[in-house]
């Protein structure tokens, strides 16, 4: 059974090669086949070279502004399907994951759907690592919903929208961080009544190399994530942009910290104690980064790939 949905994957580094394989492979394997598959490349001729000689797929390179943005934005313009799904490079979809998405959009007000990202360390999991920060991974966190329902924004590893929604709101705006939650709030803004759909069953596996699980860019990726958030304040408003993290500092992290404490409490669990840490670690950063990128939000937005008028 084939679906009229167009997966798009933008990659740019050849060092992800076989993940990149991975991805396609696991495109070939899904229970509902995809009306095509575009492999965008951003701005790397050896690789645009290399995917069209090697994986017998489309490949067409990235002509507007550098950066996943602009890859996005390409493989929309070469696309076809009335819906057009978003699958990382680095990430392998789970064989029912097409069908689930597409499911629900039998319903006429959905004009979006993604699903949960399940981290693939490459190494274990660092002990310290709480699962209330896995989107610092780009992953689902814990928190999240465990049933189907309407949520503000998906998670760009694993996402999909109908085309015509995607054309009418001119795509994605930035390149990098927060993209597709800008997105989604300028998609309800524009039509209240539509819904974001978020499936945690229609899963992909987010391949996290040990280079993403120090200590470092942990806290990095935090200040970089908060900086973003100021980005999207600055485009969209304070309030709409950050609806989803008064929640998240009010109920998810609290309850986070207690149950950790908890566990190093009662059982001496010096990993427990460490998360705890590092959830507090974590949300200072974040806030750093955010008030640094709310002092200067034209400078955050260009290092996130900006390329509009003045903010």
């Amino acid at each position: 059974m084939s679906s009229d949905i167009s997966v798009i994957i933008c990659a740019h580094d050849e060092a992800r090669w076989q993940e990149l394989k991975g991805a396609l492979g696991s495109l070939e394997r899904q229970s509902l086949t995809p009306h095509e598959v575009i492999v965008v490349v951003d701005h790397n001729d050896a690789l645009l070279r290399r995917v069209r000689g090697s994986l017998g797929v489309a490949a067409i390179e990235n002509t507007q502004t550098p950066g996943l943005g602009g890859a996005r934005n390409s493989g929309l313009a070469a696309s076809s399907g009335s819906v057009v799904a978003f699958l990382d490079d680095d990430a392998l979809a789970s064989r029912e994951w097409l069908s689930l998405l597409a499911e629900e959009y039998q319903d006429p007000v959905v004009a979006g759907v993604g699903g949960c990202a399940e981290p693939l360390w490459t190494d274990a999991r660092p002990a310290w690592f709480p699962p209330e920060f896995d989107w610092v991974v780009g992953c689902s966190y814990l928190g999240m919903p465990e049933t189907p329902q309407a949520v503000r924004n998906v998670f760009g590893c694993n996402m999909s929208f109908r085309h015509e929604i995607l054309d009418s709101l001119g795509g994605f705006r930035l390149g990098y961080g927060c993209d597709e939650t800008d997105f989604c709030i300028r998609l309800r803004q524009r039509w209240p009544d539509k819904k974001v759909i978020y499936v945690p069953e229609a899963k992909v596996l987010h391949h996290v190399p040990a280079n993403r699980a120090r200590l470092l860019r942990f806290i990095s990726r935090c200040y970089f994530e908060g900086g973003s958030k100021a980005v999207v304040a600055r485009l969209v408003g304070r309030n709409d942009a950050l609806a989803s993290e008064y929640r998240y500092t009010r109920e998810i992290l609290p309850r986070g910290v207690r149950r950790d404490l908890g566990e190093f409490v009662r059982r001496g669990d010096a990993g427990g104690l460490s998360r705890a840490a590092m959830m507090a670690v974590g949300l200072a950063s974040t806030t750093l980064g955010y008030l640094a990128g709310s002092f200067a939000t034209a400078r955050a937005a260009r290092a996130r790939g900006w390329s509009g008028g003045q903010l």
